[in-house]
């Protein structure tokens, strides 16, 4: 496809609000001031120096980036051409622009600024996938009625993925798996036997003798290197299964397991690990979503956390001729990975931006639907009263882990969606392994959230 071409009836740059300027958000921020067709000069922090500081990192001049507590302040800045940094969505909701990049990472704020949005007429490129996990389908189908879209964004997994399954099936290929491998690469030092994962090294030189499979199963190789590994590292990352989750509500796969499989695997034993368990496999049935941890060699190239699918051979000679080409092929011959081994942040949203604003095509596709809830399961026993506190990197919660299980409308005895639990209190104990229910917690009458997600379980009952 020609992308030239394919945006040839964009003829005027998208003005965009960005809200959250993490590294998706400065990314962004930096890319948007080499791209045509899209301008931004509206940005949204907790403080307005924090946005600031944002678009200073972006390489604007300081000169050229207001400070704006009210919208007053912002009407101004914005008709003297400058960049708007605020506070707060509500002293810009009024300026001109078409769409809100929302990048919080924040649930409940998320949601009240996409609403905000979508109220006001905008379309809304939701980043945060810990939103979306829990009323993302609810918001599309809101910002539809309403005459504008909502999207997933290129540059993050989701809408890769979204993309890559789509493609396939457009070919005519058939699926057996779709995922993406976790953030990190674990990379081994084969001379000390050290692992390196995100910074950290920890030495495991038992991890050598599992390197190759040889006439050994793939599977029982990679429980292996889940054990070794797990000594020293946390396998399983919750955003890994939320990002999957906003694929299975968009394409209609699903789970093969609650909590997913994840082996530690090399890039060229990922046909075979997620073939069919009829072929050596994982996969229980078809049309499954997993992750997987990339293994390399210092010198090996990353999977750079990108996504990847796994299909049937059909057609034998196609497929020799295709493994001769260097594609990956299980030992068996009858299943294929193919992958993009990318996901570039803000660099890639452009693409998104503009279908979105200038196409009025949703990433997701036309019929998002709550298929599939990542629920937050207890990891340990906590007592009654425990704040289950979401922060780090991972905004993962101590203690509460997460699977991904068939979508339910809410009620008091069902397990509550692992972002809607996020920074509520416990109203009483519940044991490890035990799922949180929504009446384990304590949630404010003026949860947007909350509210959001009941309108979505009418929206789609």
């Amino acid at each position: 496809m020609n992308f030239h071409d394919h945006y040839a009836r964009v003829s005027q740059p998208v003005e965009t609000c960005l809200v959250g300027s993490g590294g998706f958000g400065r990314s962004f921020l930096a890319q948007a001031r080499r791209i045509r067709l899209v301008n931004a000069r509206i940005a949204i922090d907790i403080t307005a120096e924090a946005a600031g500081r944002a678009f200073a990192a972006a390489g604007y001049d300081r000169r050229e980036i207001a400070l704006c507590e009210t919208a007053a302040e912002a009407r101004a800045a914005w008709e003297a051409g400058h960049c708007v940094a605020a506070s707060r969505l509500e002293s810009v909701i009024d300026l001109p622009f078409s769409l809100l990049v929302e990048a919080t990472g924040a649930p409940e704020p998320a949601t009240r600024h996409s609403l905000m949005a979508i109220e006001a007429g905008r379309h809304v490129a939701l980043v945060s996938k810990e939103a979306d996990s829990v009323v993302g389908p609810g918001l599309a189908r809101l910002a539809r009625d309403k005459g504008v879209v909502v999207t997933p964004v290129d540059g993050d997994q989701p809408s890769l993925l979204i993309g890559l399954v789509t493609w396939a099936e457009v070919l005519g290929l058939k699926i057996i798996a779709a995922g993406k491998s976790s953030e990190y690469d674990f990379v081994l030092d084969a001379a000390t036997g050290d692992v390196t994962c995100n910074g950290v090294t920890r030495p495991l030189p038992a991890l050598r003798a599992q390197w190759l499979p040889g006439e050994r199963g793939v599977l029982a190789m990679a429980a292996e290197r889940a054990r070794i590994l797990g000594e020293a590292f946390a396998l399983r990352a919750v955003p890994d299964l939320c990002e999957m989750t906003l694929v299975a509500n968009a394409t209609g796969l699903e789970a093969d397991a609650a909590a997913f499989h994840a082996p530690p695997a090399r890039i060229p034993e990922i046909a075979d690990l997620f073939s069919e368990q009829g072929e050596g496999g994982l996969m229980s049935g078809t049309r499954r979503i997993d992750v997987f941890h990339h293994l390399r060699l210092p010198e090996e190239a990353s999977f750079a956390g990108g996504v990847f699918i796994v299909v049937r051979c059909e057609g034998a000679e196609t497929w020799e001729m295709l493994a001769g080409k260097g594609h990956v092929v299980s030992r068996s011959g009858k299943a294929a990975m193919l992958y993009l081994p990318r996901h570039l942040l803000g660099v890639e949203a452009a693409t998104s931006i503009l279908d979105a604003a200038g196409l009025g095509r949703s990433g997701y596709g036309s019929d998002y639907r709550p298929r599939q809830d990542l629920v937050a399961v207890a990891q340990r026993d906590l007592a009654a009263g425990t704040v289950l506190t979401m922060g780090g990197h991972h905004h993962s919660i101590d203690g509460v882990g997460a699977e991904v299980r068939p979508a339910a409308a809410l009620s008091a005895g069902r397990p509550a969606p692992f972002y809607l639990a996020a920074d509520r209190r416990l109203t009483r104990a519940v044991r490890a392994g035990e799922a949180i229910s929504l009446g384990a917690l304590e949630i404010a009458p003026d949860s947007s959230l909350m509210a959001m997600r009941r309108r979505q379980d009418a929206l789609f009952a």
